[in-house]
């Protein structure tokens, strides 16, 4: 997106996404704000204003065509062509992430992987290349990758975000419990898995709803 709108309302964005697509899939044509609200659990009046960022996108009495928002969610959110991505780290998380990919579901296809054991280098996994790590800083370059995800040991992760850096990389899904130092210009998003299950556990003894 070039346009600046709220981190809040960017991080919503793919959420109204898949579910117009699933609209669009049941052949529906158009749907009231309300009824995105209840669907998406975002209240209508966030969704008017989330909306509201990018212009006139519906119509008072009529709601939002799902097919014009789509064609205009898939522009914005570079949908129309394909994103490759690296993975650096074959674990057992590696391994799901790799086996799930992201381009059955999305934009996002995971086209290299990288480890350090002799076992993992030089074959395909899933469909996918596995490349020594050391290599990480070149195959990057050369097959101009630009988003990486990271599911390593701690103790190596900020040397890794450096090669990945070093070869291009714009963006940093972080799996790990380190938290990265990068340049101004590149994107990282930390994934602390445990501290989301806390967080979630949290809300389960504290809150009724």
């Amino acid at each position: 997106m070039d346009m600046k709108i709220p981190r809040a309302t960017a991080k919503r964005l793919p959420m109204y996404y898949r579910y117009l697509s699933g609209l669009h899939n049941a052949k529906v044509k158009r749907i009231s704000s309300s009824t995105f609200a209840d669907a998406v659990q975002v209240d209508s009046a966030t969704i008017r204003r989330d909306l509201s960022y990018f212009g006139a996108l519906g119509k008072r009495g009529y709601g939002y065509d799902v097919d014009d928002l789509l064609d205009f969610f898939k522009k914005i959110l570079n949908q129309d062509h394909l994103t490759n991505a690296a993975l650096v780290g074959l674990g057992n998380l590696g391994q799901a992430l790799l086996h799930f990919n992201f381009h059955k579901d999305s934009n996002v296809r995971i086209s290299a992987a990288f480890d350090i054991h002799d076992n993992m280098i030089n074959t395909v996994q899933s469909g996918v290349p596995v490349y020594d790590v050391n290599d990480l800083e070149k195959q990057l370059s050369e097959q101009q990758i630009e988003v990486v995800i990271l599911t390593v040991p701690t103790g190596v992760a900020q040397k890794i975000c450096d090669q990945a850096i070093a070869g291009g990389a714009k963006g940093i899904m972080n799996f790990t419990s380190k938290r990265l130092s990068a340049p101004k210009n590149v994107r990282v998003q930390n994934v602390d898995l445990t501290n989301e299950l806390q967080t979630l556990i949290y809300f389960i003894e504290h809150y009724d709803n």
